[in-house]
C-alpha cells in the first residue's frame, strides 16, 4: 500500500476556529457525501486546549450556519458540516474507497490539519494530493512510501482524564516534550498552563497513568 502523510491548510470552519481559540482536535470524518455540489460531513471531535477555549470553540460552533447539526457531550463534539465550497474531504469524498483514511485528521491550534491516507496506486495519491492542492492554502507532504499498511487507527476510547489532565498531556505533546531531544522543558509546560512545578507535574503523571496503559493493551491485546 502507498501511505502518505499531509500537512494541510485551508479555509476550514473547524481550523480557523481552532486557530482563532487556540484548541486542537482529533477528527473522526464519516460517511461524507456530496450532492448537487453541496459536501455534507458528518465529524466526531475530541477537542483539547484550557476550558475556557473549549467553551469559546463550541459557542462558536453553535454560531456558525455551515454546521446543521451538533451534539456536545465533555470535549467530545459530533457535528454535520455542509458547504457549497470545496474542501479536501469533497476531494477524499470525490475518489471514494480508493482513498483510505488511516488515523483520524489531527487539527492543531494553528488550523492545521494532519491527515494520514493510503491506496494501492501511487497515481491516486498523486492525483489526490493535486486536486487539494487546488483548492488549500498550503499542502505539505510529510511523508510519502510504499509499505504494508498492518494497521489503521479508528477512534479509540481515550482514558476519561480531567480538564487540567487533558490539558497537561496536550501541551506536553504538542510543545515536543516527548520528542528526542525535547524541545520543552516541565518548568517551560507548568508556565504555558499558568500552574506551579509540582502541580503541573502531577497533572501531567496522572494523565499518563491513565493514558499509557489504554495506548499498550490496544497494540498488545494480551495484556
Amino acid at each position: 500500500m502507498w501511505i502518505c502523510k499531509l500537512q494541510i491548510k485551508h479555509d476550514c470552519f473547524i481550523g480557523n476556529k481552532c486557530e482563532k481559540y487556540k484548541v486542537s482536535t482529533i477528527s473522526v470524518p464519516f460517511s461524507v457525501y456530496v450532492e448537487k455540489g453541496v459536501t455534507y460531513s458528518p465529524e466526531l471531535h475530541t477537542v483539547w486546549g484550557e476550558e475556557k477555549n473549549i467553551k469559546q470553540f463550541v459557542d462558536a460552533l453553535r454560531k456558525d450556519t455551515n454546521i446543521k447539526h451538533m451534539e456536545v457531550h465533555g470535549n467530545k463534539i459530533f457535528l454535520v458540516e455542509v458547504t457549497k465550497k470545496k474542501i479536501p474531504v469533497t476531494v477524499r469524498a470525490a475518489m471514494g474507497p480508493q482513498i483510505i483514511f488511516t488515523k483520524p485528521i489531527y487539527i492543531n491550534a494553528k488550523g492545521e490539519e494532519v491527515w494520514e491516507v493510503a491506496t494501492w496506486k501511487k497515481e491516486l495519491l498523486i492525483d489526490f494530493i493535486r486536486d487539494v492542492k487546488k483548492i488549500a492554502k498550503k499542502v505539505v507532504v510529510e511523508r510519502m512510501e510504499n509499505s504494508f499498511l498492518d494497521d489503521i487507527y479508528y477512534s479509540a476510547l481515550l482514558p476519561k482524564l480531567t480538564e487540567k489532565q487533558k490539558h497537561a498531556l496536550t501541551l506536553a505533546y504538542e510543545h515536543g516534550y516527548y520528542e528526542w531531544p525535547k524541545k520543552a522543558s516541565l518548568g517551560k509546560l507548568a508556565k504555558l498552563m499558568k500552574v506551579s512545578l509540582p502541580t503541573f507535574r502531577e497533572h501531567l503523571k496522572r494523565a499518563e497513568q491513565k493514558f499509557l496503559p489504554e495506548l499498550i493493551k490496544k497494540y498488545n491485546p494480551h495484556i
